[in-house]
């Protein structure tokens, strides 16, 4: 049990999804990660109707789990998913029918033991310039960048199970690892880490070769994680146009290698790696 595979910010785009369960069902991986924003994008007006995410949740993804499930029976990978920053935890908690029946696991603030490696997940990202609130958290104090809107002042589609106002990354991360051994860990987060080739946000509209000005926006606190504990593996999205921009999808930091599935083109961003290799890992971008 070694091949993975790693996708991020699909958004609900469903010819995307249609490749990612063409290439799971062809090369059979062991284990899929979901690295958050897996719903349709919506935005926060009058006519949100949470009951039609559940429908793509339900209706959509579920069904088409389920099918590779029958499809693929002993040789279904282990899948693991977290939300992202877009998802709207009203909707997103749908996800616990699927765990039900065995289809993923939502990793979010877990850790998972499968032999001798530790799965965690944790989904927040900084505080963004956008209304929706769900995942957002403090990075590692209370000041934000500016443009951005604080986690308390947006809007939360269910209510918060926490302090908007006190809560932090950096806190949330020591909780979850507490004093666990790091040496074989692979992490699912949402947020890249900060001032990496993976967090190069565009100032502008516009391609990066017209306009190449960036700005870092990844997570601090992921950042001193990495440095200070330095996990065997960490995975990351959010920032749709970093690659574009960098020109890189993976960056080592130590001994941690990070890897990127964000993409801001039409295509399907698809990771592989092997857990006991994780220098041979692949990027495709396959035709959705």
């Amino acid at each position: 049990m070694n091949t993975c595979f790693f996708v991020s910010d699909l958004h609900g785009n469903i010819n995307r999804y249609n490749a990612l369960f063409k290439a799971i069902k062809k090369e059979k991986p062991d284990f899929v990660f979901l690295g958050g924003d897996l719903l349709p994008h919506r935005s926060l007006h009058a006519s949100f109707n949470p009951a039609e995410d559940n429908g793509f949740m339900e209706d959509f993804l579920m069904h088409k789990f389920m099918g590779l499930q029958e499809t693929m029976d002993c040789a279904y990978p282990e899948v693991f998913l977290i939300p992202g920053n877009d998802d709207h935890k009203i909707v997103f908690d749908a996800v616990a029918l699927g765990e039900k029946t065995d289809l993923w696991r939502n990793l979010h603030n877990q850790c998972v033991v499968i032999g001798k490696y530790r799965f965690y997940g944790y989904a927040c990202v900084p505080p963004t310039p956008f209304r929706i609130k769900d995942w957002d958290r403090f990075d590692i104090s209370t000041e934000i960048s500016p443009g951005s809107i604080a986690p308390a002042d947006g809007y939360h589609s269910v209510p918060p199970d926490y302090d908007p106002k006190n809560a932090t990354i950096e806190k949330d991360l020591k909780a979850l690892v507490s004093t666990d051994e790091l040496e074989f860990s692979v992490f699912l987060f949402h947020s890249p880490p900060f001032q990496t080739l993976l967090d190069h946000a565009s100032t502008q509209n516009g391609s990066a070769e017209l306009n190449p000005y960036s700005i870092n926006v990844g997570s601090k606190a992921i950042r001193e994680f990495i440095d200070q504990r330095q996990p065997y593996i960490t995975m990351h999205g959010h920032i749709h146009e970093s690659a574009r921009i960098t020109g890189a999808w993976k960056q080592s930091l130590a001994r941690t290698y990070c890897f990127s599935a964000a993409h801001d083109g039409p295509e399907l961003a698809l990771i592989r790696f092997d857990l006991h290799d994780p220098l041979s890992a692949t990027r495709r971008l396959i035709k959705a």
